[in-house]
C-alpha cells in the first residue's frame, strides 16, 4: 500500500478508473455503481496527503501532477463523446476530431490539478489531517469556477447521486455543490481512516475504518427514503420527431415541408399515449392507461429542438403552430431558428416560440447560453475548421434575457438544450414566477453514447433545486416528464417518432436555492481562499524560521 501511495501518478489513475463508475457510461447507471463516487479519490487523496509524500522535494508539483492526471483521464473516460460527436457529426477529420478532445481534457483536467495544489500546500503547512478537512471546500470551490470560468460543469461530482433521495435533499439548499461537498468529505473520511491504519496499525484504527464505511454505507442507502409522489393536474404532450441530425432536413422536396408538419400536427393531437415508467433501457416498464374517448386538453404541447427547418419568420411555420393551438385549446411551444431582421442580414437565435391556446404568439424565448463550437466558434478565424459542427454553427447569436410565459393562469419557463447544465442560470426562470419547466433538447448530436444520460440526469437536477416539474421534449430522446424530487414519471422510447402524454403539476413555492443561487458553493470558495492563504503565510513563517 504504501508503495503504490508513494507513486502518486499511479494513484491519480487509481482514482479517475473509480470515478468513471458512478456516471453514465453508455447508458444509465445503476444504483449500486453510485456508490464508487463515496470512495474514487481515496488513492488520490492518500498520495497528496502522506507524510512521506510530502517530505519529498516539491511536494506540491507531485500532488498537483497527480491530480491533473487524474483529471485528464477523467474527461476522456466521461466525455469520449467528443470525439464522435465532432467525427459522425460534425464531419471533421478523425484527426482533428481527436485533437478537440484531448484540449479539452488538457484544459479541464486543470481544474483537477489545481485542486491537488492547493491540497498539498495546505497539508505542508497545517498537516495532513487539516488538509483533509479543506477537501470538500476545494473541492466544491472549483466546481464553481467550472461553472463560471471555462463554463464547462459537465458531470459535477454530485450528478451521481441523483437517485439518492437522502443527498437530493440538501440540493434545494445548496444546489448540486451540497451533493458534491457530502461525497469529498466521505471520501476524506475514508482517506484519513485508511492513512491512520497505514501509521499505526491497531484495534482502534480497524474501529475508526469501519466506523467511517459504516457511516457512508447508510448515507448511500439514502434511494429507499422516497418522498411521496408529487401532484398533478394537467397534461404536456411531448412531440419527438426523431429526424436523423446527420441528414440533409432542409426538406426543399415541393410537399416535404407539408408532409413532415402534418405528422407533427398528428402526433400533437395524442393527449393520451401509452409511456415507459422508470428508467428507459434499464428498469422501465410500459403502462398503457385505459384513455378516455375524449382526453381532457392538454396543459401544453412542445415541439424540441430539432434540425427541423423551422423559423420564426415563416408563416408556414407560424400557421401550423397556431392551427395545433386553436385545435387542442393548448398553448403550443416549439423549437425553431429565430431571427431578427437587421436590413438585409438577420441575427439568428436558437429560440422557443411560444403560441397561446387562441392560437397567438406570445412571445419568444432566445437561448441564453449557447454551446461554444457548436452553436457559436469562439475565436472564429482560429477555429474556422469547426463551423460545420451543427447545421448552423458559429453564426447564432445569443439570447440576453430569461423570459418566462404567462398564460392560462400558468406561468412556464423554457430553457434549452445546454443550459440545462447551469443550475444558477435556471434557476432564474423559475425567480421569474415559472411554475413549471420546459427543457427543449436534441440530443441526437451525442449518438447512442453516455452524454444523453449524463444531460438528463443533469436536468433532473434542476427539477430537484427548484422542486420544480421538469417537461424534457426532445427530438431522438430522452423524451420525459420529471416530477420535483428527480423521478422520471413518464418516458417515451428513445430513436422513435412518437408522441408522449405526460401528466405533470404546478408549483409556486420557491426554494433556497431559488431564491440566493450558488451561495453555499461561494462560501465555499471564500473558506477555500482563507485557508490557502493561511497554509502560505504559515509556510513562510515556517521559512523565516
Amino acid at each position: 500500500m504504501r508503495t503504490i501511495v508513494r507513486r502518486g501518478w499511479l494513484c491519480g489513475a487509481i482514482s479517475a478508473a473509480l470515478l468513471l463508475l458512478p456516471f453514465p457510461l453508455a447508458g444509465p447507471t445503476p444504483y449500486w455503481r453510485t456508490c464508487f463516487a463515496w470512495f474514487a479519490f481515496v488513492p488520490l487523496l492518500l498520495a497528496v496527503t502522506a507524510p512521506e509524500n510530502l517530505a519529498r522535494r516539491r511536494a506540491w508539483v507531485r500532488g498537483a501532477g497527480a491530480a491533473y492526471g487524474m483529471g485528464v483521464l477523467w474527461y476522456a473516460g466521461n466525455c469520449y463523446w467528443i470525439y464522435q460527436t465532432m467525427f459522425f457529426y460534425g464531419n471533421l477529420p478523425p484527426l482533428i476530431s481527436f485533437g478537440i478532445l484531448v484540449l479539452f481534457c488538457l484544459i479541464l483536467g486543470l481544474y483537477f490539478g489545481a485542486f491537488g495544489l492547493f491540497l498539498a500546500v495546505i497539508a505542508k503547512s497545517f498537516g495532513a489531517r487539516k488538509a483533509l478537512i479543506a477537501a470538500p471546500f476545494l473541492w466544491v470551490a472549483f466546481e464553481l469556477l467550472a461553472s463560471r470560468l471555462t463554463q464547462v460543469p459537465w458531470d459535477l461530482l454530485g450528478y451521481s447521486q441523483i437517485d439518492n433521495f437522502l443527498l437530493t435533499s440538501l440540493a434545494p439548499f445548496t444546489g448540486v455543490y451540497g451533493l458534491s461537498f457530502v461525497l469529498m468529505a466521505g471520501n476524506a473520511l475514508l482517506a484519513y481512516a485508511v492513512y491512520a491504519l497505514l501509521a499505526s496499525p491497531r484495534r482502534l484504527q480497524w474501529i475508526r475504518l469501519a466506523g467511517a464505511a459504516a457511516l457512508i454505507v447508510l448515507l448511500q442507502n439514502g434511494d429507499r427514503l422516497a418522498p411521496p409522489p408529487a401532484p398533478v393536474g394537467a397534461t404536456a404532450v411531448l412531440v419527438q420527431p426523431n429526424l436523423n441530425v446527420n441528414e440533409d432536413n432542409a426538406w426543399a422536396r415541393p410537399g416535404q415541408y407539408e408532409e413532415h408538419v402534418q405528422t407533427l400536427m398528428e402526433l400533437s393531437a395524442r393527449a393520451c399515449t401509452p409511456y415507459l415508467k422508470g428508467m428507459p433501457e434499464w428498469n422501465a416498464h410500459w403502462v398503457r392507461p385505459d384513455c378516455p374517448a375524449r382526453p381532457p386538453e392538454p396543459g401544453l404541447i412542445a415541439w424540441p429542438e430539432s434540425p427541423a427547418p423551422f423559423r420564426s419568420l415563416d408563416p408556414r411555420f407560424i400557421q401550423a403552430l397556431s392551427a395545433v393551438a386553436r385545435r387542442e385549446h393548448a398553448p403550443v411551444v416549439a423549437g425553431n431558428i429565430g431571427l431578427d431582421a437587421h436590413g438585409a442580414s438577420f441575427d439568428r437565435y436558437n429560440s422557443a416560440l411560444f403560441v397561446t391556446s387562441e392560437g397567438s404568439v406570445l412571445g419568444r424565448y432566445d437561448k441564453v447560453h449557447l454551446v461554444p463550437w457548436g452553436e457559436y466558434v469562439p475565436f472564429k478565424n482560429f477555429f474556422a475548421f469547426a463551423g460545420n459542427l451543427t447545421q448552423q454553427a458559429g453564426d447564432l447569436t445569443h439570447g440576453w434575457q430569461r423570459k418566462v410565459f404567462s398564460t392560462g393562469g400558468h406561468t412556464f419557463g423554457v430553457f434549452i438544450c445546454y443550459e440545462e447544465i447551469f443550475g444558477n442560470e435556471v434557476r432564474v426562470f423559475v425567480q421569474n414566477g415559472a411554475e413549471v419547466l420546459v427543457n427543449l433538447s436534441d440530443d441526437g448530436w451525442y449518438g447512442d453514447t453516455s452524454a444523453p444520460w449524463q444531460t438528463l440526469n443533469m436536468a433532473r437536477m434542476r427539477a430537484v433545486e427548484n422542486r420544480r416539474w421538469v417537461l424534457r421534449d426532445t427530438n431522438t430522446g430522452l423524451t420525459t416528464a420529471i416530477d420535483p424530487y428527480g423521478r422520471l414519471t413518464a418516458s417515451a422510447p428513445r430513436h422513435a417518432l412518437t408522441a408522449l402524454a405526460a401528466s405533470y403539476g404546478y408549483r409556486r413555492d420557491l426554494t433556497f436555492y431559488t431564491r440566493h443561487g450558488d451561495l453555499f458553493a461561494e462560501l465555499c470558495g471564500i473558506i477555500s481562499l482563507l485557508l490557502l492563504l493561511g497554509a502560505l503565510g504559515a509556510g513562510l513563517r515556517k521559512g523565516r524560521d
